[in-house]
């Protein structure tokens, strides 16, 4: 779209609905995401002037309801993708180059010809950004470059999942401009899974990731993890009278990145415990039968039963 249309359009109130869908039905929030996009297209335009034609993506962070972390152990979890999210401005080109700006952490730059492994990116967003154009790749995907603006308001190392918020815009950016949608959302939460554990560094589960690209309120079952089941439902929170409520602490757990790798290795260590390999394999009862005995001898793979 032309971006002059695109202001003229989001001031005369034609994006109003989607935005409402999005964000929530108050004027008052309808017209701050009307100013955040307007103010968004702008910035782009001062960073790449050259450009007259875009495209506005966006991808929200998430929270669950139910069942954190257990994903890695092939279980269940209830959660929903919430309104804060990360909004991009893009303008594609034939170059084998991805130029991203960030609001607040400034510009990277990737060329496409180079889709190894850096080391030195390890934990970083232009790690995510190669190993999700590297997997895209592996499934023959012909990638080409964009500039790319974005803003968010998901609250980094906050839990509301900014990595796979991130992950999830970038894989549908991928996806919908070069592979014609063909993925889907639960392939494009692989994709982003993979980067994360491949070039980012941090041994993620496939929970956030899919929740943000599925969207909305989900169900979801990680029995099979490459083939998770996905249910939406209609819960609206608003509708019912109730909020879902995110608190700034001015905290971060992006420092935690260790001890998040070291949950799913103790939840299998307990697993083991049970002779199962995770613990969606124990017997409910069993398991809480056994729990005074594993947290008095902090049973480890050395303790094959712990009723023993």
């Amino acid at each position: 779209m032309n971006k002059t249309d695109f202001i003229n359009q989001m001031n005369a109130g034609f994006f109003d609905e989607k935005l409402s869908i999005l964000y929530g039905r108050s004027n008052a929030a309808v017209a701050k995401q009307k100013e955040r996009y307007k103010n968004a297209v702008g910035r782009f335009s001062e960073i790449f002037p050259n450009y007259e034609d875009i495209h506005i993506f966006s991808a929200p962070g998430r929270t669950e309801i139910g069942g954190n972390h257990t994903d890695h152990q092939h279980g269940c979890a209830l959660a929903a993708a919430i309104n804060l999210d990360i909004v991009a401005v893009i303008a594609f080109h034939e170059e084998r180059t991805i130029r991203f700006f960030s609001e607040g952490y400034g510009m990277m730059e990737l060329d496409l010809n180079d889709l190894s492994v850096h080391k030195e990116e390890i934990g970083t967003s232009k790690a995510l950004i190669r190993g999700i154009a590297a997997r895209f790749a592996e499934l023959d995907v012909s990638i080409g470059g964009f500039d790319a603006y974005s803003q968010s308001d998901v609250l980094g190392g906050s839990g509301l999942s900014s990595s796979a918020a991130f992950e999830t815009l970038i894989g549908s950016i991928i996806d919908i401009h070069y592979n014609d949608c063909r993925a889907g959302e639960v392939e494009i939460a692989k994709i982003g899974q993979y980067a994360e554990n491949m070039y980012f560094g941090k041994g993620s589960g496939l929970l956030d990731q899919t929740v943000c690209s599925v969207g909305g309120f989900v169900f979801i079952d990680f029995k099979d993890t490459e083939n998770p089941r996905v249910e939406k439902y209609n819960c609206d929170f608003e509708e019912a009278g109730y909020d879902l409520c995110v608190t700034d602490t001015k905290g971060s757990h992006s420092d935690l990145t260790d001890d998040y790798v070291a949950v799913p290795g103790e939840m299998k260590q307990v697993a083991k415990c049970f002779g199962k390999s995770v613990l969606r394999e124990v017997d409910e009862e069993q398991f809480f039968d056994a729990l005074p005995l594993l947290h008095e001898r902090k049973i480890s793979v050395d303790h094959p039963d712990p009723r023993a």
